[in-house]
């Protein structure tokens, strides 16, 4: 990432060992890469169009923009959501310049750590971001895709497979995503910064693709879409009825496309295999049932699922190629 002034004098990223002078930034705190050829390259090369921003500013930024746009014209200059929108982005931004002028270590945590924070706030103004922008969902469309599949979404499909010790054991999997997103993003930020960086980078790069989906594709689920084809409620004990109240009350009614429980739970399972096979092998149980759950309890359509994964691959390949740049930078 280069600086925008003199960007041999860049530090490293935890403030300490500078950049040595005359030596371009290819990498150390940063996405840009050496010419060459071909798809991969090309996105080298559009990061490194875009001076001073990491590839999940870019993209998450991108949700931002694309969604501030759209709120535009659905609300106006002064819509709630909208003015929501435009305050993320200039904080962003804010953080970005800050940074880069200061150059240090604080500067930059603070930078890495809007992501986190904007996460929570957008997910939730999607609430009433989405519906201003279009009342339309996309439940028929994404079981249409499942009907080819599989012959119908495995929620409804599978169905009498469904009792209740089963389903207690289904909503606590499903549970364990909220420990284990804040458990690996606590570690990561109290932890050494160059990692910290690469696991940001890939984690809310896709965040920020999997917030556009979102907006582009909102559905609310098969479990409310469709809850007349499933033969019973799932609500059998203490744990199942705290999931279930918790879904209906934390849901932003529109996160079904792709499956964020998957994809995010996929990349930190990748990003573990890579940097600490011990927590990956202690976690990879839970994860292989918070996936099941997903369908089982009726929140996913199998295409959401298979999405997720697509996207956790993508999003654990910035990250890896983001951390090999500033490795040979070194």
């Amino acid at each position: 990432m280069f600086s925008p002034k003199n960007p041999s004098a860049r530090h490293s990223g935890a403030g300490r060992n500078p950049a040595k002078t005359n030596t371009p930034r290819s990498g150390r705190h940063s996405n840009v890469v050496p010419h060459s050829r071909g798809f991969v390259n090309q996105l080298d090369s559009g990061l490194r169009r875009n001076d001073g921003l990491y590839a999940h500013e870019l993209f998450f930024g991108s949700y931002l923009l694309i969604t501030l746009l759209r709120l535009l014209f659905a609300q106006g200059l002064l819509g709630a959501d909208t003015l929501v929108y435009f305050i993320g982005l200039v904080f962003a931004l804010t953080l970005i310049y800050y940074e880069q002028r200061t150059n240090t270590s604080a500067a930059l945590r603070w930078r890495l750590l809007f992501y986190p924070i904007a996460m929570n706030v957008y997910f939730q103004q999607m609430r009433s971001a989405v519906p201003a922008i279009t009342p339309e969902r996309f439940d028929a469309n994404l079981r249409a895709i499942d009907r080819v599949l599989l012959g119908d979404t495995p929620s409804i499909l599978w169905q009498h497979l469904t009792n209740p010790a089963l389903t207690e054991i289904m909503s606590l999997c499903y549970l364990f995503f909220f420990p284990y997103l804040i458990m690996a993003v606590v570690a990561h930020f109290v932890g050494p910064i160059e990692r910290c960086k690469t696991f940001v980078v890939g984690l809310f790069s896709l965040y920020g693709i999997g917030f556009l989906g979102y907006t582009l594709v909102p559905a609310a689920g098969p479990y409310l879409a469709f809850n007349e084809a499933f033969a019973s409620t799932l609500i059998s004990g203490p744990v199942s009825r705290f999931n279930d109240e918790l879904v209906r009350m934390g849901s932003s009614g529109v996160d079904v496309f792709p499956s964020l429980h998957v994809a995010v739970s996929l990349l930190i399972l990748g990003f573990d295999f890579q940097h600490n096979k011990r927590r990956f092998w202690i976690f990879l149980i839970p994860c292989i049932g918070l996936w099941c759950s997903t369908l089982y309890l009726r929140y996913h359509y199998l295409i959401d699922v298979l999405c997720g994964i697509l996207l956790a691959s993508w999003a654990l390949w910035i990250a890896n190629r983001f951390e090999f740049y500033e490795e040979t930078a070194t």
